[in-house]
């Protein structure tokens, strides 16, 4: 059985790290740097892009979005200044690329940012806001517009992201406050639940109007289910369509050693990429797309032994990743600064795993899916990486910097935010 694997490419850089370090003696003067990493902030790049670093710390940044008048605003997870909880960053980016930090605002942490039509939108992880943009600053930042209230917050997959279409349609991910919909969640040995509750309220996208107030699960729509944990997601105006990313499930290993070894546990199941359209269901909890057999499996919990798959039919993935990457920013590049092979293909951001033990931990790095004809060609490349610090990563703790935030600026570079340290880089094309 063939599962898939981190690309050749990561394979051949990492034996040539191996090949060529050596161990330096304790009065060894620091190694230094080669140029190209230097001078890209610590990434790795492919060969005509160069990356810049625009903030070195500014708290647990997770999702980003940049006005067309060059101011980046920034959604963060913690951020406590003298005055309280900052929830939003706004950051005046200047031409030699080092930002400067403007007033906060909002009262609140959570994930989500974006701009439609000359409004921020904001979430945490029970609301989404918006506030009025004139010029690309904000107005009335202490009294945004409560768009979306209510929603269910228990802590674990609690993240909103959001996403608007061209028809004033705010697409929100509630994510599933569980692994697998377990009567005891995370118990081994738990059934799961049939049919499963969470669904009725989680585990999916809902769409609501994004110029109405104060709405809430009653006015709103199950958009699609079965997804347990979307935070990235981008609607494609070119192709009029919802994607999203999503995480999969866990402790297959360590729940069912009989049917999935070490190996198995830490590449199943796949992270997987979707094409929404309304009423579908991605499967969770009853079944998991093995990456491997391009197919779904029946999940144990509810009678499968590792071969079966389930008898509803679930659609399927337009693109697959090896499990456990965590990826958690997903954007449509359309500018015209990268060269044409990168318009309109997706980069998707992996945070990075923390439960592929006792495999090492793996992720951390930016991709990108080319496009061609509207879909995927079932190839995926790392774009950047160099946000481990490190070349093995057994905790997650140990990663220097864990990618989240993609975000597009008006000249077509691309802007990479991490919620470790709170770093943002922008990165550009400059040539062969």
């Amino acid at each position: 059985m063939k599962y898939l694997q981190l690309s050749k490419n990561v394979a051949i850089a990492a034996l040539s790290l191996v090949a060529t370090t050596s161990f330096a003696k304790e009065n060894d003067p620091p190694a230094k740097k080669p140029a190209d990493e230097i001078k890209n902030a610590g990434l790795t790049l492919p060969k005509g892009f160069s990356a810049e670093s625009v903030v070195d710390s500014m708290g647990a940044v997770r999702h980003i979005v940049v006005d067309q008048s060059g101011i980046l605003y920034a959604k963060l997870e913690r951020r406590r200044v003298a005055s309280g909880w900052t929830g939003v960053r706004a950051l005046q980016l200047n031409g030699n690329a080092k930002a400067t930090e403007l007033a906060g605002f909002g009262d609140y942490t959570g994930t989500g940012i974006l701009i439609k039509n000359n409004y921020l939108y904001t979430s945490s992880n029970s609301e989404v806001f918006r506030y009025k943009l004139v010029n690309g600053k904000v107005q009335n930042p202490s009294q945004p517009e409560v768009i979306v209230t209510g929603l269910i917050d228990k802590r674990q997959h609690a993240s909103k992201s959001i996403a608007i279409d061209d028809a004033d349609n705010l697409y929100v991910n509630i994510g599933a406050p569980s692994n697998v919909c377990q009567e005891k969640d995370r118990v081994k040995g738990s059934p799961g639940m049939m049919p499963c509750p969470i669904l009725d309220s989680a585990g999916g996208i809902w769409k609501f109007s994004a110029s109405k107030q104060k709405q809430s699960y009653a006015e709103g729509k199950r958009y699609a289910t079965g997804l347990r944990n979307v935070v990235g997601l981008d609607w494609n105006s070119k192709e009029n369509a919802l994607y999203v990313t999503v995480h999969g499930r866990d402790m297959l290993f360590q729940h069912f050693p009989e049917m999935f070894d070490q190996k198995l546990g830490a590449e199943l199941p796949a992270e997987t990429m979707y094409k929404l359209k309304e009423g579908d269901h991605a499967g969770w909890p009853y079944a998991f797309w093995d990456q491997g057999q391009k197919k779904y499996i029946l999940s144990p919990e509810y009678g499968g032994d590792g071969k079966k798959e389930p008898t509803q039919k679930f659609t399927p993935p337009v693109m697959d990743f090896p499990g456990h990457l965590a990826p958690n920013a997903l954007l449509f590049y359309t500018g015209n600064m990268f060269p044409e092979r990168y318009k309109n293909g997706a980069f998707i951001a992996f945070r990075g795993s923390w439960n592929r033990a006792p495999e090492p931990q793996s992720g951390y790095f930016i991709v990108f899916v080319p496009f061609e004809k509207g879909k995927p060609t079932g190839k995926w490349e790392i774009f950047a990486e160099g946000f481990k610090g490190k070349e093995l990563i057994i905790n997650p703790n140990d990663a220097l910097y864990r990618p989240c935030g993609l975000a597009q600026g008006p000249d077509g570079s691309l802007y990479i935010s991490e919620d470790n340290k709170g770093k943002i880089w922008r990165v550009t094309y400059i040539g062969q």
